[in-house]
């Protein structure tokens, strides 16, 4: 079950802020555990190493590769390397991102580009240098990570207008490349996360809201979650290996709701 050896997994945003697991990383690894060979990308070089030595630490196959995923230049480059290195990319995975609080009269347009650029713009270059790859295969399986932040609501009363216009994009961006892609054997499917307690997140929130702040928000969304607890990079990697996987090869144009029943519980 969901074994994918013989498989080269793309993962982008491998590594993980601080100590702990981000989703990429969680990702990353659990694709290992399944047996793919994992080609990881990161700006920051220290965290994607981390990744790469669990892996290698397991008996896994990971290399990587410095890429800055705004950066088509850089998005290519990194591509090229991982065919040079594995000679195909069958499971990309979009996982760049980050959130800023802001509304249309407070966020600056600088934010506004940045936030456009960092949740919207980096999948659409993935998907631009690994389709073709893809395509000369004729199979390939695309997860775009993505937040409930896209269905347009507040949490906690903050206001993240940008991430939720980015997030919300990105359905419309994953539903449309499958479709163009279906007939050539590629399936593109999202991942969207509910309010999810990881290292990043945790490192945000420390600085926008100072310690003890941050910490009874925490508190307040851990509660605020049906099933009683935020998720974590395992929720979030589990999911990914489904939809990445041949288990999912009937499934494709959908979304995965990971979020602890959280946005069904919200009135309206």
């Amino acid at each position: 079950m969901l074994d994918l050896k013989g498989k080269v997994a793309f993962v982008t945003g491998a590594g993980s802020i601080g100590a702990g697991w981000g989703n990429g990383k969680a990702a990353a690894v659990l694709l290992a555990r399944q047996g793919a060979q994992v080609f990881g990308t990161d700006l920051n070089a220290a965290a994607v190493e981390a990744t790469r030595a669990i892996i290698a630490k397991e008996g896994g196959d990971c290399s990587t590769h410095i890429c800055n995923m705004t950066d088509s230049g850089s998005v290519k480059t990194a591509v090229d390397a991982c065919i040079k290195k594995y000679g195909r990319i069958d499971i990309l995975i979009n996982n760049v991102g980050g959130s800023a609080p802001g509304d249309p009269v407070s966020m600056s347009e600088e934010v506004w580009d940045s936030q456009v650029d960092h949740n919207l713009k980096t999948a659409f270059l993935g998907c631009k240098h690994v389709l073709p790859v893809m395509e000369k295969q004729r199979s390939g399986a695309i997860v775009n990570v993505s937040s409930v932040a896209g269905f347009a609501h507040q949490v906690d009363g903050r206001v993240h207008i940008a991430y939720s216009a980015t997030k919300s994009g990105l359905f419309g961006f994953t539903r449309a490349t499958a479709i163009a892609y279906v007939k050539k054997g590629i399936r593109c499917n999202m991942v969207v996360l509910g309010t999810m307690h990881t290292p990043l997140v945790e490192e945000r929130l420390m600085k926008q809201l100072g310690p003890e702040a941050a910490r009874d928000l925490v508190a307040k969304r851990h509660a605020a979650v049906p099933i009683g607890r935020m998720g974590d990079a395992w929720d979030s990697a589990h999911a990914i290996l489904f939809l990445a996987s041949d288990e999912a090869r009937y499934i494709t144009a959908t979304q995965l709701v990971v979020d602890g029943g959280l946005t069904a519980a919200r009135p309206g």
